[in-house]
């Protein structure tokens, strides 16, 4: 037992932490280096053998985790994305294999369970989902009507935009992310509706600045709360460890005080 807490808290150390970090960038670079002809060509060898150490340094860690915690390994979500990430790396490339061995890539993504500011940031957003599902419902509800407008009133002039409900909900997503909205659609469709401008902007503002922005709002707001609580999570362990610490003392106290009476 006591080997496996000191083993747990030896892979919790910072430096460790950090090692793991900087082996996690070395092999987003080689993976890079993998998509260069000329790099294989020269460097392959030293390339695939650098990414198999760097493989092999994850493997070990993860089992160390899982001797380390046991069962509690699998009560943390960021494990086993950990696992997950790994396994996948670990998939011969073979016969229909050969996409999986392409997602290797992702074993960049566990710079994300290693460093605390970029989980902190994950947690954020999937505490702000179900909050944004309100919010991608009211999109939703927008570019319905949206599109079926753009439809009735342009589709005839303009049947590559908006000559159907799916192509009028893409040229509004363009118009949305405003990719070339102005030239490359707004303008030629009021040279033959000078009025457009009249559905086109109103869309604009209630997507782009209202609804957009609101998202980064609950986002940025459920940031902040998991900070805040994992702030309070670490105060109230320091509290903690600082009230058993002075329990001990007084303990002391107390039998240093009944041993000087008891030689009385």
């Amino acid at each position: 037992m006591g080997f496996r807490q000191d083993l747990d808290a030896f892979i919790a150390r910072p430096i460790v932490q950090n090692a793991i970090i900087g082996v996690i960038l070395l092999n987003a670079v080689l993976l890079g280096m993998e998509t260069s002809d000329t790099l294989m060509a020269r460097w392959g060898g030293l390339i695939v053998t650098l990414d198999k150490i760097c493989l092999a340094i994850f493997v070990v860690e993860i089992a160390a985790k899982l001797v380390a915690r046991g069962w509690r390994f699998f009560t943390s979500g960021w494990s086993i994305f950990d696992l997950v990430i790994v396994g996948i790396s670990l998939v011969p490339a073979a016969q229909g294999l050969s996409v999986l061995r392409a997602l290797r890539i992702l074993r960049v993504l566990r710079v994300i369970s290693v460093a605390p500011r970029l989980r902190r940031v994950v947690e954020g957003f999937v505490t702000a989902l179900p909050g944004m599902g309100s919010v991608f419902l009211l999109m939703a509800i927008i570019f319905y009507i949206g599109s079926v407008m753009a439809t009735k009133l342009f589709g005839d002039s303009f049947p590559d935009w908006f000559g159907t409900l799916g192509l009028s909900a893409y040229s509004l997503f363009q118009i949305m992310t405003l990719e070339s909205w102005s030239m490359g659609i707004v303008r030629p469709v009021m040279e033959v509706y000078p009025a457009a401008w009249l559905f086109f902007v109103p869309f604009i503002m209630v997507t782009t600045f209202a609804v957009v922005n609101l998202l980064v709002g609950l986002i940025v707001n459920s940031m902040q709360d998991a900070h805040a609580e994992e702030a309070n999570t670490a105060t109230d362990a320091y509290r903690d460890e600082v009230l058993a610490r002075l329990a001990a003392i007084e303990q002391k106290l107390e039998a240093a005080k009944t041993e000087d009476l008891s030689k009385t």
